[in-house]
């Protein structure tokens, strides 16, 4: 049986503004198989979140997706009406999204919201979404679900909360899980506790799981594969071994340097100097070149290529040209 899923092919999603169209996301491409879960990591800003939004239809009412395909389990959503997008959304794709006090409704009850996309995709009883929802709150870990399910989202904590939009998104268990900064404003433990939940999820229900994130620690615990995203392009990609053993772009060194490390005491923290530009600014070559401490005349005037360093790991830098030829290897950083 094939474990294809998911594939993103140049994928430009970009904004109507008064200033003209800006690009967020500029032409990525990346693929998610059953079971397997893709982190895309990056500051914020760099067009992570806007796509996963390109990913789910749900963009702002001035943005659009310029360019590229999104196919999914056969099906290219980009070609799909309003209509039978919604049909996926929720059902075949769901997404815990970054902020739960903001995505849940504060005017309806958890059970309503948890009894919605059960009654909308399975055409089933109020009586049945509702008892499938308590047993949904129940395999989320939340305590006296019976009464959570009369209750609204502000008589919650905020690990309730989160708790309570996985359980959402998984109500139709979903094939592809896109969880968009799903431990922001949480607890350590917490935090810990909502990883292992998706990460028991993802292989009860052998569904791929794209997370968002900007916590390298994260990735780490979670990721098969990373995707590096800057300034709305992917800059590098590869298994999570690779990414964190061998990572070949400056700007994922330079956010692998910026993570602490508690054993060893005279660690220092290395900031990446300056900031991302913004979508206006109309830099040639590397977006990173402005940043970067082994910018090159190159690097300024022409944007790099993809290069495949070892089959699974690519990255998009000038450098890589230098340590294939063997010249000036004593400028990169390894």
């Amino acid at each position: 049986m094939s474990n294809e899923l998911l594939y993103v092919t140049n994928l430009n999603t970009a904004f109507r503004t008064a200033d003209g169209e800006l690009s967020a996301v500029r032409g990525i491409s990346f693929s998610v198989d059953k079971g397997e879960t893709l982190c895309i990591v990056g500051e914020s800003g760099c067009g992570k979140s806007i796509t996963s939004l390109s990913l789910m239809g749900l963009l702002p009412s001035n943005g659009y997706i310029k360019e590229g395909s999104i196919d999914f389990a056969g099906r290219n959503l980009t070609t799909l009406s309003k209509e039978e997008l919604r049909k996926v959304r929720g059902k075949d794709i769901s997404m815990i999204f970054q902020e739960p006090m903001t995505a849940l409704n504060p005017v309806l009850t958890i059970g309503y919201q948890l009894r919605e996309p059960l009654m909308l995709h399975k055409k089933i009883s109020k009586r049945e979404a509702n008892k499938q929802g308590i047993d949904l709150l129940k395999q989320v870990g939340i305590p006296y679900p019976e009464k959570r399910m009369n209750q609204y989202s502000h008589e919650l904590s905020g690990g309730m909360r989160q708790r309570v939009m996985i359980a959402i998104a998984l109500a139709c268990r979903p094939q592809l899980l896109i969880a968009d900064e799903p431990t922001t404003a949480l607890d350590v433990t917490i935090q810990a506790q909502i990883l292992d939940l998706i990460q028991d999820l993802k292989d009860d229900l052998n569904m791929g799981v794209i997370m968002v994130t900007h916590d390298m620690g994260v990735v780490a615990e979670v990721a098969d594969k990373v995707m590096v995203m800057y300034a709305g392009e992917k800059v590098e990609e590869g298994d999570v071994e690779s990414i964190f053993n061998s990572p070949q772009h400056p700007y994922t060194q330079g956010l692998l340097r910026s993570v602490p490390d508690v054993d060893d005491p005279s660690f220092e923290l290395e900031a990446i100097p300056g900031s991302l530009p913004n979508l206006n600014e109309n830099i040639t070559g590397c977006r990173f070149h402005p940043r970067c401490p082994f910018a090159m005349d190159c690097c300024k005037t022409e944007s790099p290529k993809e290069y495949d360093v070892n089959g699974t790991h690519r990255v998009k830098c000038w450098l890589q040209e230098v340590r294939e030829d063997g010249s000036a290897r004593e400028k990169v950083a390894t």
